[in-house]
């Protein structure tokens, strides 16, 4: 579309135009500025792409300059004269630069004939990479009414596309929206299952290769990069934290080929022009699609193959969700919710991941199969979920009946699975026929459910009003009719999880549970992590999965005091780990690959159910709790078992009795659904809901004994 785009940008109408990465954006308002009279102004948002591009545009012989914060006074002077002297065809702003004192008024004296807004995704606060500063731009089509704009981007919804135009003031623009497919890349989806190990796996076969991988936090990608150059791949960090000139240093390190991988939070590649990027990986779930698509955008740009791995896990939307509920504008914290909830979406869907990806951009994939996707190479194996589906619908419906109004999906799940909050009493829905009905998943896999069934069209999720799961009529029919309804299992490791020379083959999976187990309890106690176990003793445990105190005592490392102190804790961490996970078989002296890939992992504790654990550890009762953090005894007691499950240490007889214990235990045991009202009313309500909660972790945890 680069011709037509040009032509109309030449005859003066505003124009608006997404192509995909890699499709020539630059040259549609390049082209244009050498050709017609005066200059051309482009806004863009980061001062390492002006500076790329303004490079290559000088080493082609194009008069073309930059003015940012970087320039010294002296070269801003510099360049200044040259503008007012006519000298440039082209000049790179950010947009911060036209509120500066004066630059307005220098525009009007330098003959500007067009303006480019390039990443035109950023005005909109429906897209991806909102950026406050640049609504300033709008100001500009008062102070220079007829000269022509051209808008930019490569990802954006149609939504997005409105509010661009809406916000530019764009005159009746001439709109180009290209395909978005990129058919030489292909799209994966893994559990995160010793996720370093997977990506180190995945690198190693493709020798020579370059490419990009995603984290969430800065630390994350020092860490990668370290372990990825000692593992004989050389890698250097990016983020905004890198100080002076060290940014760009490894930048241009990895433009050159001087390393193979660069390890980058999203600060790292908007305009990054490397054509042989063969591989990016997103280590964490990106916060929505249209970053994610864009950042995939950046493998194969010279048309030759790429692959695009993420790397998945159902604890990433907790993490996501918890910055999500920091940003201080309710406005914003919906639409990320919603891109979110979109994002999550696309690393579950069963179906052709482009084709999902191309319908979230209003582009119809014709295909039943491209070809290039790990749902479409590989199809994920299927259940029944006939049962589970009629769970959930029937407990969406259930709330609606009762509150005469719709929740969102984890409200959904904690009814399921017997959740003691605050909300769950306030709306009264401990009192439902569906409370506590889930027991056979967890809530993890309850999220993924729905969300299938969202995926379905047996529920919709209305993003305009806080992400309510509503029921569809088609999902009203499928549960009044018991219509068996087929449901995907989750996704696993996409290859094989190889282990070192040298080192015991184990159930990676758990070893890394175990790994995250053991720093936790050396953090609590000051010590090193090898003073806990070592490497051996933990690879051991997740070989031979001990479930008694003897089993236990055989794995390397393991005494009589280490057994008294941590016995309990990793044992319940090994059942708790073996209640979603198949358990594998190992040769005795290789390795053999599993019996049948891992599901998802359970998320470990949240933050606020850590902040209890260690007001407990310090020897504070419930009720004391309670009151620090302005919640109710039941909320603290659901923390606490929430603690257990997990297989924490927990001492219980701070929190009942052994004679209330045991009297709790006989109760349950004559009572086996999973519902917990009969086993309430058998007790005569003498022991709270929360205390009968505890009892039946211990049983679950594998600490029976203690009851």
């Amino acid at each position: 579309m680069q011709e037509e785009i040009i032509r109309d940008s030449l005859a003066g109408r505003d124009v608006f135009a997404v192509l995909p990465t890699g499709g020539g954006k630059s040259l549609c308002f390049q082209l244009p500025a050498l050709i017609r009279p005066g200059l051309t102004v482009v806004i863009s948002p980061l001062i390492a792409l002006m500076k790329d591009q303004v490079d290559a545009l000088q080493a082609a012989g194009v008069a073309a300059t930059f003015l940012n914060s970087s320039l010294a006074a002296g070269e801003s002077r510099l360049r200044l004269r040259g503008l007012h002297n006519g000298e440039f065809k082209l000049l790179y702003v950010a947009p911060e630069r036209l509120m500066l004192s004066g630059f307005l008024e220098d525009l009007k004296k330098w003959n500007v004939t067009a303006f480019a807004i390039d990443e035109a995704h950023c005005i909109s606060e429906w897209g991806h990479d909102f950026r406050p500063e640049y609504r300033q731009i709008s100001s500009l089509r008062e102070m220079f009414p007829n000269i022509p704009f051209i808008a930019l981007t490569a990802t954006a919804t149609e939504r997005v596309r409105e509010d661009i135009v809406k916000q530019l003031r764009l005159h009746e623009p001439r709109c180009f929206v290209a395909s978005f497919n990129r058919p030489n890349l292909t799209y994966r989806v893994a559990a995160k299952s010793g996720a370093y190990e997977q990506i180190l796996s995945f690198i190693n076969s493709r020798k020579g290769e370059s490419g990009i991988i995603y984290c969430q936090a800065r630390k994350t990608t020092e860490d990668i990069a370290r372990k990825l150059s000692e593992d004989g791949i050389k890698s250097l960090p990016y983020h905004a934290g890198i100080e002076g000139d060290g940014r760009s240093k490894n930048q241009e390190a990895f433009l050159r080929d001087e390393v193979r991988v660069v390890c980058a939070t999203i600060a790292f590649g908007m305009g990054i022009n490397k054509p042989n990027v063969r591989f990016v990986i997103h280590y964490d779930l990106p916060k929505n699609i249209e970053g994610y698509y864009q950042e995939t955008g950046r493998a194969g740009r010279d048309g030759l193959p790429g692959e695009c791995l993420l790397m998945f896990s159902p604890g990433d939307r907790i993490k996501q969700m918890r910055f999500i509920d920091e940003k201080p504008d309710p406005k914003e914290r919906e639409i990320a919710r919603a891109q979110l909830e979109k994002m999550i979406h696309y690393a579950e869907v069963a179906s052709c991941r482009r084709g999902f990806l191309l319908g979230y951009f209003g582009e119809v994939f014709e295909e039943d199969n491209c070809t290039g996707c790990d749902n479409c190479l590989s199809p994920r194996a299927t259940w029944d979920g006939t049962l589970a589906a009629q769970k959930f619908l029937s407990c969406v419906y259930r709330i609606r009946e009762k509150s005469n109004f719709g929740v969102g999906l984890n409200h959904v799940v904690e009814v399921l699975t017997g959740a003691d909050t605050e909300k769950v009493r306030k709306f009264g829905h401990e009192s439902l026929s569906t409370y506590n009905i889930g027991g056979e998943h967890t809530r993890a896999e309850w999220g993924a459910i729905g969300r299938e069934l969202v995926r379905l069209g047996l529920l919709f999720q209305n993003t305009e009003k806080f992400s309510i799961i509503e029921i569809t009529d088609a999902g009203l029919a499928a549960l009044k009719s018991r219509q068996k309804i087929t449901l995907t299992k989750p996704v696993a490791p996409t290859e094989p999880q190889k282990h070192r020379a040298g080192e015991i083959a184990c159930d990676e999976a758990l070893f890394e549970r175990l790994r995250i187990l053991r720093k936790q309890l050396a953090d609590e106690r000051g010590v090193p992590s090898y003073i806990i176990f070592s490497d051996v003793s933990l690879r051991q445990m997740a070989r031979l999965y001990p479930a008694s105190d003897r089993e236990f005592s055989r794995v390397s490392g393991v005494g009589d005091k280490k057994l008294r102190e941590f016995g309990v804790i990793f044992l319940g961490e090994i059942a708790s780990h073996l209640s979603s996970n198949p358990r594998q078989i190992f040769a005795d002296d290789s390795f053999n690959e599993p019996v049948a890939a891992p599901a998802p992992r359970r998320s470990r504790l949240t933050d606020t159910v850590r902040e209890t654990l260690h007001f407990f550890r310090q020897g504070k009762s419930v009720a004391e709790i309670a009151s620090i953090r302005g919640v109710k005894d039941g909320t603290i007691l659901g923390h606490l078992e929430e603690a257990i499950l997990a297989g924490e240490a927990v001492d219980v007889n701070r929190i009942i009795q052994p004679r209330a214990r045991k009297e709790i235990a006989a109760a349950l045991a004559k009572h086996r659904e999973a519902s917990l009202s009969p086993v309430f009313e058998q007790l005569g309500g003498r022991h709270p809901y929360g205390h009968i909660r505890i009892c039946r972790a211990l049983k679950q945890a594998g600490r029976g004994a203690e009851l």
